[in-house]
């Protein structure tokens, strides 16, 4: 007597194998990425290496230095905020009852608030 297997239609069979191949190969990638995910921190795993890098770390942050620079002449007043070096705003207020508006310092796009809330 055959094998429960055996006596179905080989395409049957084949189906199977497939499933099963399928199946394996969905176990096996399950299990790789939780072996990823419980790698240590690589911030973590340097501190470990090197207990210098530790020590470097634990020191406190210097805080950047703030500017306000404001520029007035005739025709209007420019304030800019900077921080470290780099310009974070610039508020351009017109003089004449011409509303405030912001140039944004990466692009040099304009942009107005319409209703001050």
């Amino acid at each position: 007597m055959r094998p429960f297997c055996q006596r179905l239609l080989p395409t049957r069979w084949f189906y199977n194998q497939a499933m099963r191949s399928a199946l394996l190969l969905t176990i096996c990638l399950c299990c790789a990425s939780l072996g990823q995910a419980q790698s240590p921190a690589p911030a973590q795993a340097a501190a470990e290496r090197d207990p210098s890098a530790s020590a470097a770390a634990s020191r406190p942050v210097v805080e950047k230095r703030t500017e306000r620079i404001r520029i007035e002449d005739a025709g209007s007043t420019i304030d800019e905020l900077r921080v470290g070096g780099e310009t974070l705003s610039i508020t351009v207020q017109p003089k004449g009852g011409m509303p405030a508006y912001q140039i944004q310092p990466t692009s040099g796009e304009r942009s107005w608030k319409i209703l001050g809330f």
